[in-house]
């Protein structure tokens, strides 16, 4: 029997922040939530655009189907965040998360990207079903910190990707199967970043949806309630079965439900503006055409005719001069929008960071990498002093490649820096230790040595005459018939 999700959802502002920048979306085939960025510079905007284009989306959608729908809604929203940024350059810096899933009654189509979380409980076991984009996971994934120590960890809130209008940065797209038991739930990382996983998975336990729903929240509190906190928790139940809860939810302002589901947070109240273009001039006797709120292009009706223009077609040279004078300002248009959109892109990359070499050295640049037009988006901004060669090889790959800052500016920049400062002084002592450890000498066990006749050769080739060779105490000599004690040192995994 097909399958569908019963769901209780909640989003609020926290304990400490002033608004919500969180937005989400509940339906039995889809649940959301996006966890926007930026502060002043509009986060709650970014997770709305998000939930926007990913409600859009939803509907029976099967298998694979659900990964394309699901990539093609992030991609509308990144577009829609860039043509929002380019409009209004106030906007700069905005960005979300978006962490959700489309289900077809068998499979679950996961979408994520970002530090928001999905978990799956089965049978009493409790896995995460996405796998964070930020800088202490990568630490988590080295091996250099424990996921309790990710918690509390300065640089916690540094993402590595996220949507924010840019080349979109490729989400993770998964399909999983479930089955009818299965609890699922997606949160934001005012849960997630602030309560272990053993406390939601108690919390996850209990039988009540309501009650759950409740004690997430109550622990979100109780670890700080230092973010937003959005969580939407759902049964896997047989279709027909009582699925009243699936368009409850609990927040601060009432809920604007849409035709489908539940609309959360932020994106309850905040509007998309429009985009502000100017009218595009076609030209001798064409149409202008302005931007609506949707984005779409509405050409405006044309001019009514007073009769004075028709003389043109008998006045020939007049008619030439006004087509060459409307072809030069098409093409000073095309110019014009072409230089615009580079400047505007140039500018936008200024405002991201990146760590790569500079020269045998890790440097920060302001940009990203590449060029346009052939000018270099990218300017070095200070050389760290770090050795690209004292980095482990998995790191000097990673700075080669490009370390993208796109949240937190220069101090994030700076901050990713001074983590690699520490791995390089760290790789240089263990290369230290164990290069002084293959260089100590066995002790002797005796006041002399004794090197049997077998065994040694004089410079001629030919054996000594005495049949043992003795060494004094206290001398040094290289005995060639010995090797010195070398001392193993075990491999770390991420040996230098």
């Amino acid at each position: 029997m097909p399958l569908t999700l019963r769901t209780v959802a909640h989003s609020e502002i926290g304990l400490v922040r002033k608004n919500n920048q969180d937005s989400g979306y509940a339906s039995p085939t889809m649940v959301v939530v996006a966890d926007g960025m930026g502060g002043a510079a509009a986060g709650d905007l970014a997770s709305t655009v998000a939930i926007t284009e990913l409600q859009k989306a939803d509907g029976h959608h099967k298998g694979a189907e659900m990964l394309e729908v699901l990539g093609g809604a992030l991609q509308k929203a990144n577009d829609r965040l860039a043509e929002l940024v380019a409009d209004d350059m106030s906007l700069d810096g905005m960005g979300t998360t978006v962490c959700g899933a489309l289900f077809d009654g068998e499979q679950l189509g996961v979408a994520h990207i970002g530090d928001s979380r999905g978990y799956l409980r089965r049978d009493g076991d409790l896995t995460r079903l996405t796998h964070d984009h930020s800088w202490v996971q990568s630490l988590i994934d080295e091996g250099r910190i424990t996921e309790d120590e990710s918690h509390v960890h300065p640089h916690r809130s540094l993402l590595l990707r996220v949507l924010n209008g840019q080349p979109i940065s490729e989400p993770d797209l998964e399909l999983v199967t479930l089955h009818d038991g299965d609890r699922i739930m997606f949160c934001s990382d005012g849960l997630c970043g602030l309560v272990t996983d053993d406390v939601i998975g108690d919390a996850l336990a209990g039988d009540d949806l309501d009650l759950v729903l409740t004690d997430l929240v109550e622990a979100a509190h109780a670890g700080g309630g230092l973010d937003n906190i959005t969580i939407i928790v759902s049964d896997v139940v047989e279709a027909g079965a009582d699925v009243e809860a699936a368009t409850t939810g609990t927040v601060l302002a009432p809920p604007r439900t849409a035709a489908r589901g539940l609309v959360l947070g932020a994106a309850v109240t905040r509007e998309i503006p429009a985009i502000r273009s100017k009218p595009i001039d076609l030209g001798d006797g064409g149409a202008e055409e302005t931007t609506d709120a949707s984005g779409n292009i509405v050409p405006a009706a044309p001019a009514p005719s007073t009769g004075a223009g028709d003389g043109g077609r008998y006045e020939p040279e007049a008619g030439q001069r006004r087509r060459r004078f409307g072809l030069w300002g098409a093409i000073l248009a095309v110019v014009l929008v072409v230089g615009l959109a580079a400047y505007g892109t140039y500018a936008y990359a200024m405002t991201q960071f990146l760590i790569a070499p500079t020269g045998q050295q890790v440097g920060i640049y302001q940009g990203v990498q590449g060029s346009l037009l052939g000018l270099s988006t990218n300017r070095l901004v200070e050389n760290t002093g770090v050795q690209m060669s004292d980095l482990p090889p998995a790191y000097q790959e990673k700075v080669r490649a490009g370390i993208t800052i796109r949240q937190g500016g220069i101090d994030s920049a700076k901050a990713a820096a001074e983590e690699l400062r520490t791995r390089a002084s760290q790789c240089v002592a263990q290369r230290l230790a164990r290069a002084q450890a293959t260089q100590t000498p066995a002790p002797s066990p005796s006041a002399s040595t004794t090197i049997p006749s077998s065994s040694a050769t004089s410079s001629t080739g030919q054996p000594p005459t005495s049949t043992s060779s003795t060494v004094p105490s206290g001398s040094t000599s290289v005995l060639p018939v010995q090797s010195p004690t070398t001392v193993p040192i075990p491999s770390a995994p991420d040996e230098c």
